[in-house]
């Protein structure tokens, strides 16, 4: 599994706020208003993801720390009464998580840009956009979030490098 590229998220970012800027451009008149509450998922989430990042850095943390200090090799657990082990399969699960985070914090950080981008200059004008620009900072902020989150989270499920016994490899 590869980390995700931030090369990506940001290309996909760009893409879609240039896609709704156009289409916003276009349909505002038509559309319904924001309203504040819209982005508060992506921020719960975006809350969740952190909380366990978090969590299981610690747990982690404290689980190599214990192998460290009873002298034992990788292969050999800890006793559960010292340290509460991490299931592999929820790391594997978290982390897949994490990408799939991140690219959706990607696109509504895009869309809720473009959005931004159309009824921001438009605050004066039209008395719709003052409450649909609140709205659209809400979106960017919890978006911008959840990519942060899943970002940090994703980072956290990444398996170190083996320090005690490392293996020749085949050199190309």
């Amino acid at each position: 599994m590869t980390p995700v590229r931030r090369r990506d998220l940001v290309v996909l970012g760009v893409g879609l706020a240039v896609a709704t800027w156009l289409l916003v451009r276009s349909f505002y008149g038509e559309m319904p208003a924001l309203d504040w509450w819209l982005p508060l998922p992506l921020g719960l989430l975006a809350a969740g993801e952190a909380l366990g990042a978090r969590t299981l850095r610690s747990r982690l943390a404290d689980l190599r720390a214990a192998r460290a200090a009873k002298g034992d090799r990788p292969d050999q657990r800890p006793a559960p009464a010292q340290v509460r082990p991490v299931e592999p399969m929820l790391v594997a699960r978290l982390a897949v998580l994490a990408q799939a985070s991140a690219y959706v914090g990607a696109v509504f950080t895009g869309i809720w840009a473009g959005v931004l981008a159309h009824v921001g200059p438009a605050v004066g004008r039209l008395q719709a956009a003052t409450g649909d620009s609140v709205s659209a900072l809400i979106g960017i902020i919890c978006a911008g979030g959840l990519v942060a989150a899943a970002l940090w989270l994703e980072s956290v499920c990444r398996v170190p490098p083996e320090d005690h016994d490392p293996s020749e490899g085949v050199s190309a």
